[in-house]
């Protein structure tokens, strides 16, 4: 089984629960159309990765990056955030949309979730004042907070929680904003997390 670093410490989550159309801007680069509901999708274990790849091993098809806040539950809290980025298969999950299938081919892949270290929320901090930011070559890509989100984090916690256990360790990613794009291998990704103005994690990635 594959782990992730919180708190210093090595934990090994049995899923990854996925938010997708958290972000109204997003929808629209894509497309796609806001209906009010949450969409809910999940990467397994064997999503999880360290390492940033332009392309899976036995796949050459290309890979689009979504950077995301994710969060590490506990006890059926948010206990931790990090960055993390969900990677996708954007040709394939548009195939599978048309076609009204599940996205796990276009996002339950290998190696399709790379994430930064975690570490713990504290008491005294507001969720709703977390965002991310993503640079490519030192370029702002993307960013994106909590305020954007069209479900929060504490409502996609309580809405997944009617018909699914979340395990202690456990991911939750939030979503991505706007300006996603394809992953060039050789580019230089840098990923932040921040409370308020104050930067809370930096991770950086050489895409291989």
């Amino acid at each position: 089984m594959k782990t992730i670093i919180y708190q210093q410490q090595t934990v090994t989550p049995s899923k990854i629960v996925c938010v997708g159309r958290n972000y109204a801007k997003h929808i629209t680069e894509l497309n796609n159309q806001n209906t009010g509901d949450m969409v809910i999708f999940m990467k397994p274990n064997s999503a999880i990765s360290s390492v940033l790849y332009a392309s899976q091993k036995a796949c050459s098809q290309v890979i689009h990056y979504e950077a995301e806040l994710c969060f590490i539950i506990e006890k059926n809290a948010l206990a931790g955030v990090g960055f993390g980025l969900d990677l996708t298969k954007r040709e394939l999950q548009g195939d599978l949309k048309a076609k009204g299938l599940p996205w796990e081919r276009a996002k339950g892949f290998d190696d399709s979730a790379v994430f930064s270290e975690f570490i713990a929320l504290n008491s005294d901090m507001a969720v709703a004042d977390l965002s991310v930011e993503l640079l490519i070559n030192q370029q702002q890509r993307q960013k994106g907070g909590v305020s954007e989100m069209l479900f929060s984090p504490e409502t996609v916690l309580a809405d997944v929680t009617c018909f699914m256990t979340f395990e202690d360790g456990d991911v939750m990613m939030t979503g991505t904003p706007e300006g996603v794009g394809v992953v060039q291998q050789g580019d230089e990704f840098v990923g932040r997390v921040f409370y308020q103005d104050k930067l809370l994690i930096e991770m950086l990635w050489i895409a291989q």
